[in-house]
């Protein structure tokens, strides 16, 4: 008897008249998952307490956005020209929002939410490296539900079965394929337990565990992009996400490399957390609190904590 990953037997149940699809709840486990990381990780850092609920909510509304405005874009045959139904290009349900679309604007998102409260932005993006891998492990358990983006056949033990309908090119019913779900959501565990090992043996900070994220994720995108046989756009033999993947590896180890530099060269501009404006508040509350001052000022951070509760700018380190 071949062994192989049965494929699931619905991925979508009903509370009364409302739907609920096994695709959203991977997603929205995995942002869960990652929000309580990044929080944890950002507040050891020397963070303030009360940003990461609001980091959380712009980053996700515009991930979202920006992970499905490229996947109809990459993808716009599926929705656009003849016989097809545009508007279900706003089904994010039945799955489909690109990555790379959804870090980018994410990151919009998160930039936003931190100049709003005058935080510099390179701190929260090392607390949230290895917080992204995990939650893109989970999210990607929703491809096993919709019975979608697998590799190309296989008969090795681990192989994925596939309901008929849901087979593509062209494959006889019976035909069981790479997992390549599974293979990434391993890979980016994997990742995330290398980027907190890493973080501390090379003082990784300033923008730069995130540079490595970006590294580790693209290194295993590429390989396993190539055993996707759904259909995707090729440019010189190779599929498009591949490219996006081996320009963004690269340019992730030219910003690594840089990072770390200018960080070697003037750490101490990058060992806070407040921008320069409420840095300097800070110090002028902290000097009228040490000559004995009564202002409102002189009791208060700019971040909220009172003279003494929280951090110091020269304690924080990103």
């Amino acid at each position: 008897m071949r062994l192989s990953i049965p494929s699931p037997a619905q991925a979508e149940w009903s509370i009364g008249p409302f739907p609920l699809r096994a695709y959203a709840i991977a997603i929205i486990l995995g942002i869960v998952v990652a929000w309580w990381m990044m929080d944890r990780r950002y507040r050891k850092k020397g963070g303030p307490d009360e940003v990461s609920i609001d980091i959380a909510i712009w980053a996700v509304i515009f991930g979202i956005l920006g992970g499905r405005i490229y996947h109809v874009i990459t993808d716009y045959q599926l929705y656009f020209g003849e016989g097809k139904d545009p508007w279900r290009a706003f089904y994010i349900w039945e799955g489909g929002l690109g990555i790379w679309g959804a870090i980018a604007l994410g990151g919009v998102g998160v930039f936003i939410a931190m100049r709003r409260r005058g935080l510099r932005m390179l701190p929260m993006a090392d607390a949230l490296a290895p917080a992204l891998l995990v939650a893109q492990a989970l999210g990607r358990w929703g491809n096993y539900f919709n019975q979608e983006l697998y590799g190309s056949p296989t008969d090795v033990p681990w192989a994925l079965e596939i309901d008929p309908q849901h087979i593509v090119g062209g494959y006889p019913a019976g035909t069981t394929f790479h997992p390549t779900f599974l293979y990434e959501s391993l890979w980016c565990l994997a990742g995330a337990a290398l980027l907190v090992l890493i973080e501390k043996r090379f003082d990784l900070v300033a923008g730069q565990l995130f540079a490595a994220y970006g590294m580790v994720y693209t290194a295993g995108r590429v390989w396993i992009e190539m055993l996707r046989i759904d259909n995707a756009h090729h440019i010189l033999g190779l599929r498009l996400n591949v490219w996006t993947s081996l320009i963004s590896f690269c340019v992730a180890a030219a910003a690594l490399v840089i990072l770390r530099r200018l960080y070697k060269k003037n750490p101490e501009r990058n060992d806070i957390w407040l921008s320069q404006e409420a840095r300097e508040k800070f110090e002028a509350a902290r000097v009228a609190a040490g000559s004995g001052g009564d202002s409102e000022e002189s009791t208060e951070s700019p971040s909220g904590h009172g003279e003494g509760e929280g951090p110091t700018p020269s304690e924080t380190k990103p």
